[in-house]
């Protein structure tokens, strides 16, 4: 596939970070239902809809139960059989799958599936905001603080590989943050790990 010819970013990818145990919640949140589609869907519509060339799903935990919620699209899924080890072992094998996809990788967006407010412009922001500032991670801001979705360019894969445990990127991001600009994300507070949480934003919605 010519990305430049179907619109999308070269050598960008999104990394959908779907492996954990929901252990707070008490059942697989990825196949919550929030506007009559499931939280993985929502994140993997939203990634096919951005400008980004590759898109790797991680599964985990419940991985065979929500293995169908990626069929279709141009998204590809990976399984960490190490996912107990917390989410830095999903981004380890999410990174190798994509730069087994595409060894000329320049950055990727770190997204996870309870967040049903993340949308396509949102994704295309972080890109587009790195190429206008040069800046190495483009993070969205909310409620006082940054966070996913995340972008960072293939500098700091090296770090983000070093990480360990139930580590994100955060981390990463602030150990540098003279290199970080962001985008803003209301909606981020919106996330997901109770039963609570899941009520309000039905509620809500």
């Amino acid at each position: 596939m010519d990305s430049k010819q179907n619109g999308l970013s070269d050598h960008t990818g999104i990394l959908v970070l779907a492996a954990g145990r929901s252990s707070r919640l008490g059942r697989p949140k990825q196949l919550l239902v929030v506007d009559d589609l499931t939280l993985l869907k929502h994140s993997l519509r939203a990634a096919e809809s951005s400008i980004a060339a590759h898109i790797r799903v991680v599964l985990g935990a419940y991985s065979a139960a929500v293995g169908s919620e990626t069929v279709g699209g141009r998204t590809r899924a990976v399984i960490n059989p190490h996912w107990e080890e917390g989410i830095s072992s999903s981004i380890r094998y999410g990174l190798a799958a994509l730069a087994e996809d595409d060894p000329s990788i320049t950055g990727v967006v770190l997204m996870v599936c309870d967040q049903p407010g993340v949308t396509a412009g949102l994704l295309n922001q972080l890109i587009a905001m790195h190429r206008e500032t040069g800046r190495k991670i483009v993070a969205s801001a909310y409620a006082g603080t940054v966070g996913t979705p995340v972008f960072f360019h293939r500098s700091l894969f090296p770090e983000l590989l070093e990480l360990t445990g139930d580590t994100g990127g955060k981390t990463v991001i602030l150990s540098h943050l003279a290199d970080l600009a962001s985008v803003d994300f209301p909606d981020g507070t919106n996330d997901i790990d109770t039963e609570a949480d899941y009520l309000k934003i039905i509620k809500e919605g």
